[in-house]
């Protein structure tokens, strides 16, 4: 199997990862997520259920693009910054709904949104359709940080369910 196709499948893979490591992770039916004061620009229950799935199926697709034909410097730089931006968000995940170490969730999540800036530079090098593509997830990425600290300002650094 060549190069190209590996790299397109461990993209794939990649995604598929962080789909399931969030879905593990996340509970936003859970008592305690339910009981806790959310930011005032908390988007409603219905963005995420829109939002994720394409946020899932575009980084797939654009995982797919950029290793069958960027250069293999790009695609390397792609696949490991994949790697670590979905790392970190799945740590999120288990930090904010797991142990409720909301400070530690903030920081995880921001530092998925700077790695996320490299996953869009690489996608404006390929094409503008690749950066109008990968725009909606970066900009996610970093509202959903935001939350995240707007939780830390609701509730410090670890939350019991009560709100200040």
């Amino acid at each position: 199997m060549a190069w190209r196709t590996l790299a397109a499948v461990a993209a794939v893979a990649l995604v598929v990862a962080y789909a399931v490591g969030s879905g593990r992770w996340v509970s936003t039916g859970s008592t305690w997520y339910l009981s806790l004061a959310q930011p005032a620009w908390q988007p409603p229950p219905w963005v995420f259920g829109v939002i994720w799935p394409y946020n899932f199926t575009m980084l797939a697709v654009l995982g797919v693009v950029i290793s069958l034909r960027a250069p293999a410097g790009r695609v390397a730089l792609w696949l490991v910054a994949l790697a670590a931006s979905a790392a970190f968000a799945v740590a999120w995940a288990y930090l904010f709904y797991g142990p409720h170490a909301l400070l530690a969730a903030a920081v995880s999540l921001s530092l998925a949104a700077v790695i996320t800036g490299v996953l869009t530079w690489v996608a404006a090098e390929r094409s503008g359709w690749a950066l109008l593509a990968i725009a909606p997830y970066q900009v996610w990425v970093v509202l959903a940080a935001s939350l995240s600290w707007g939780y830390v300002a609701l509730h410090g650094a670890g939350a019991t369910g009560v709100t200040r």
